[in-house]
């Protein structure tokens, strides 16, 4: 999908498994919208739970992409003023800004974990920025989706998550596990474009200029016909 290498053994890990997932979440939001339409309009059906399916795997994609973005430093912004200053005081602002954008991740992080937690029988974090302990939550793990029907191969949760009793729908703790997953997927990458750019690898957490080189990729284009 593109052209950054990870380095070590955890960041090739992370990078496969990434790439993998968006590749899959593609393919099942194509499979599961194509099959759909031709259920629709060729046998005058379709799949009930197949728009709340491609919705939970657009959910997963978006927050699988944030993070992915900041691997391949694709995010847009702005970088009129930073270029006015010299090269040793640019890095320094992006240290400053990678810095802002982990204490910004983990309280993304804290808010996905106290979100998803009561879905899944977990307590949520106490703190009001960062979490200081854990309080006793109402459990929530009975509650379900509204249409994607359970899996006979999940049925193993149920004696765990809900107390022996049967789900008729997929549980919401699973569709909104993506919560807590993406943002610790974005803490890692912002933690680790921080050591890039404290090491050298890296200049910034962001795209610039794409549009001068979009021009000049199309210029070489011409030139080369």
């Amino acid at each position: 999908m593109s052209h950054y290498r990870p380095k070590g053994v955890l960041g090739q890990a992370v990078h496969e498994f990434e790439e993998t997932a968006i590749a899959v979440l593609l393919g099942l939001m194509t499979l599961v919208t194509f099959t759909n339409v031709v259920l629709r309009y060729g046998f005058n059906t379709g799949l009930i739970w197949g728009l709340e399916a491609v919705t939970f795997l657009f959910a997963w994609l978006v927050l699988f992409g944030v993070s992915y973005a900041v691997k391949v430093t694709a995010h847009l912004g702005v970088d009129a003023v930073i270029n006015l200053f010299s090269p040793p005081v640019r890095r320094i602002i992006a240290l400053v800004a990678g810095a802002i954008c982990i204490v910004y991740a983990c309280m993304l992080m804290k808010g996905a974990w106290d979100y998803w937690a009561p879905f899944a029988g977990l307590d949520a974090t106490t703190g009001r920025w960062f979490p200081t302990g854990f309080a006793d939550s109402r459990d929530q793990a009975w509650y379900e989706v509204v249409d994607i029907p359970m899996q006979d191969w999940l049925r193993f949760i149920e004696p765990i998550m809900n107390q022996g009793e049967s789900y008729e729908k997929l549980p919401r703790f699973i569709p909104y596990a993506i919560l807590p997953i993406g943002m610790a997927l974005l803490l890692f990458r912002f933690v680790q474009a921080f050591v890039r750019i404290w090491t050298g690898d890296q200049t910034s957490l962001i795209v610039s200029h794409e549009a001068e080189d979009a021009v000049d990729d199309v210029a070489h284009m011409n030139r080369e016909g």
